[in-house]
Parts: structure tokens; sequence; C-alpha cells
């Protein structure tokens, strides 16, 4: 018996059983909110999700997602409706854009904890916590406003609610796996269903274990996770029909399995690298781990019990992380955080062979380090970088020149959609028409992406009042190219502002 058991005090004695979860709660919400009403929205990805769910609240159709005034099919619904929400709370501010980032980041250190000492103990769940909490990847993520951190806590509660339910015979858990990956299909598609099926699959053939199958509700519990996926995929199925289709199906899935959106980045050991800069400082122990553990897996391996030497825990983490990392793999289009949802089987890894080897106390050391450190990055670091990243201080400056019925444009560079969330106003991107054609958002190709307004430099009136946003690196081919006087009106990011009376 322990001796909070004998404490008079309900309150206290809930706390010394519970006291991990407290820690990682108090950390979690200390990193993740601090400093996020400073952290402007930045281009290139995260304008996309906050201009576009302005648009919605001020359409007041919450069920399409919209930017420019334009039906656009780049992601489903869930994380639109976490903005939307937040907005309605808070107002249209960094802070609220940021919130549920933040309150799903809180949510899986805690539901870590929750599975690593189911799995092994009160101890080993705690080391998975901190170690998870105090990742660079899973900072940055539960202060990014992206889908990604959402997508983490119902995939990979998924796999542990599905793990829990075989092991511990409680199948009631199994609906719950289910709703889960419904909850994933509303946040970024099919993947949250395909991906925990394949680590799934994986792991009963591994284990010769197909009578799990029946086991499983299999019929009910995918006809759960559909139902749920169809509140929104039905609805906008009906409702936009073949474009819908083309476009999420037909560009964000297929498209993107089958043709790189990003081919700089198709290098074998390009997940490698995200996860040493992703797990860091967790990364570090890479070397000790195989100075320790090196020998006897090449042994393992040699002799072909590798697999035996696993326990079944082991063998499920295990395949956790090869097939995340396999599946990636083979897709065309790779990017940075779409091995994120195998962190969870790494950091309980970390976890158990620092508690094996007595090395807690550097453990968490460590991530009461990072966490100060984070927690001041976050405002000495973070902040100044997403201003730089930002479009805010342009879309000041034209603000306070802009005149209503005055043209604003934008010429070179990455559109900086930032610049229309803030100053609400749409301005059109420079092209000459044989670049305007080559790029119009038609068919199931990448140009479906390109849904800001354009206008062709031919088109553009040789007198006139114009201000037009400028990419640094353009300056010399704009001032070239565009006839006029034009007078520099101040600059702020990656942008100057030019102004034409």
């Amino acid at each position: 018996m322990e001796y909070w058991e004998h404490d008079d005090n309900p309150l206290l004695g809930f706390y010394h059983r519970h006291w991990p979860a407290f820690l990682l709660l108090l950390l979690s919400l200390v990193l993740f909110f601090a400093g996020n009403g400073q952290l402007l929205i930045t281009d290139p990805v995260e304008s996309n999700y906050a201009l576009t769910a302005k648009e919605m609240l001020a359409s007041g159709d919450w069920l399409s997602p919209r930017i420019y005034g334009n039906y656009w099919y780049d992601k489903p619904w869930m994380f639109y409706g976490e903005l939307l929400a937040a907005f309605q709370l808070f107002g249209e501010t960094s802070f609220a854009a940021r919130f549920f980032p933040a309150v799903f980041g809180t949510i899986g250190v805690l539901q870590t904890y929750w599975f690593a000492q189911k799995l092994y103990s009160r101890n080993v769940g705690f080391l998975s916590g901190l170690i998870m909490a105090t990742s660079a990847e899973y900072f940055y993520l539960a202060k990014a406003v992206i889908t990604d951190m959402t997508l983490f806590v119902t995939l990979d509660g998924a796999l542990m609610l599905f793990y829990l339910a075989k092991t511990e015979k409680r199948p009631r858990l199994y609906y719950g796996a289910y709703a889960l990956a419904g909850l994933a299909i509303l946040t970024k598609g099919p993947l949250g269903l395909v991906l925990p099926g394949l680590i799934i699959l994986a792991y009963l053939a591994g284990n010769r274990d197909f009578k799990t199958l029946a086991h499983m509700k299999l019929f009910r519990g995918i006809l759960l996770a559909l139902a749920i996926a169809a509140l929104w995929y039905v609805p906008m199925t009906l409702l936009h029909g073949s474009a819908f289709l083309d476009g999420f199906i037909g560009v964000h899935n297929v498209l993107r399995a089958t043709v790189s959106e990003h081919p700089r980045n198709n290098t074998w050991w390009y997940y490698f690298l995200i996860f040493l800069i992703g797990c860091f400082p967790w990364s570090l122990s890479l070397p000790w781990l195989w100075k320790k553990y090196g020998k006897t897996l090449k042994e393992r391996i040699k002799t072909r019990t590798f697999w035996k030497s696993l326990d079944d825990r082991q063998r499920f983490l295990f395949l956790w992380v090869l097939v995340t990392w396999f599946f990636f793999e083979c897709m065309a289009t790779k990017y940075p955080t779409y091995t994120f949802p195998c962190l969870p089987p790494l950091a309980i890894g970390l976890a158990c062979a620092a508690s094996r080897l007595d090395l807690q106390y550097w453990v968490k050391r460590a991530a009461v380090t990072m966490g100060l450190l984070f927690t001041v990055l976050s405002f000495v670091l973070a902040a100044p970088l997403c201003r730089q990243a930002s479009a805010w201080d342009v879309a000041q400056l034209v603000s306070a020149h802009h005149v209503p019925g005055v043209p604003v444009y934008v010429y070179g560079g990455r559109y900086p959609v930032s610049f229309t969330y803030y100053s609400k106003i749409p301005a059109p991107r420079l092209v000459t028409r044989q670049r305007l054609q080559q790029m119009r958002p038609e068919g199931i190709s990448w140009n479906a992406k390109n849904m800001m307004p354009f206008e062709a430099l031919e088109d553009l009136p040789d007198t006139g009042r114009i201000i037009v946003l400028v990419d640094q690196s353009s300056q010399k081919d704009f001032l070239q190219t565009v006839p006029g006087n034009w007078e520099k009106l101040g600059e702020g990011g990656r942008w100057t502002v030019w102004g034409r009376n």
C-alpha cells in the first residue's frame, strides 16, 4: 500500500497517484502556449489555413473551404473547424490560430504518457512524455497553424486503443480506435485509416495472429469510421461533385502519392535527416544507443533472431515506426512532417532504455533544460522569425498608404497569402500572359494549388496609381520590366513596397 492511500485529503491523494500527468500537463501548457500571441501567421503554409478559415467565417459557410473567394479542396474539414471555433472564441488573432495545435499538442503528450505507462510503468510513461514534449519537431508542430498535430493525436490514438483493446481484452476500445480513425480521415484524408490499418496488419502478420481480425469489430468499426468521415465528405460530394473529387482525391491524394510536389526532397536520406533534426536533442543519443546495443542488434540480425528477441510490445512499437517510415518513403512526395506519427514509439523506446540503464535523472534534467530553452526561444527567436516569414509589416504599410480603388499587386517570389490575411486586400500576382496560362489551376496537376488571383503584366496600364509588393530578389527585374516612376514606400520581411502615381 502506497503512503498516499492513508491521506485524508482526496485531492492530495489523487495528485500523488497522478503526479506525472500533472507535471506533463503543466510543462505542455507552458511550452505550447507561451508566446503564441506574438507569433505572426507565416507564409507559405500557415497563411493558407488561416485565410481559408477567415473567409469561411466571413461567408457564414462552415462546410466548404474557400480561399480568395474560390472553393478549394486541399485538406478536409477538421482543422478548419478548429480554426473557426478558435476565431469565434478569441477573435482572428495569432493566439486563436495557434490555440488548438497547442491543445492537441498537450493531449498528445498526455496520451503518450498514458499509453507508455500502460505498456511498461509510470516511470517509463513519464520519461516518454518528457522526451516527446521537448523534441524539436513536436514543440514546433504544437505551435504551428497546420493539420499535423490533430492528425498525430487521432491517428496515433487509434493505434494505442487498438493495442490496448487486444492485449487487455477490452473490445469496446476497438470502437474508440475506429472513431479516432474517422476523425483522422476528417483531418487528412484516407491516410487516417490506411496507415494505422497497414501498421496493424503488419503487426498481426508478424505474429501470425490473424485470429484477432475476427475480434476487431471490423465491419461495424469500419462503418463507424466511414460514418464519421461521411459527415463532411458526403455533403461536399453532393454540393461540389467532380470538382471536389478531382481536387481532393485526384490532386491531394493520388497525385501527391505518384508525382513529387517537392522533387528536391527526393533523396534516400531525407527522412533520416528529418529524424535527426525533429527529434533533437534526443537524436543525439543515437551514437550512445548504437554503442550500447549495436553489437547485439547486428548479431541478432545476422542470426535471424531479431524478431524472436522482441516481446509483443516491442514488436508493435517497432512496426509502428518501420511501416510509417516505409509507407512515406514509397510516396512520390516527401515532406518534413509526414513521418511525425512515429514519434511516440521512438520516445517510448528511448524512455525504456533510459529506465533500464538508470538514466532517468539525466533525461529529466535534459528535459527541464530544453523546456526552459524552448520557452525562451518562443519569445526571443520564434517571434522575430515568424515576423520575417510573414507579410504583416507590409500589410500594415500598404493599409496606411492604400486608397480604395487603387489596385495592389504582387511581383516575384513566393506569393504572400499572409498579406491578404492581414490586410484584407486580395492582391493579384503579376506574371506574363504566357506564364499565366502555364500556372492556371486546371485539371489534376499541382497548378490546382494556385488559388491566388493573377493578372498579366501585358494588361497592366502604363499610367495610374498602383501599389506593388516586390520580392527582394526581384527588385531589379521589376524596375526594368514594369514602366513608371516608382517610389519606394517601405519594406518588411522579404518584401519591398513600391508605389506609382
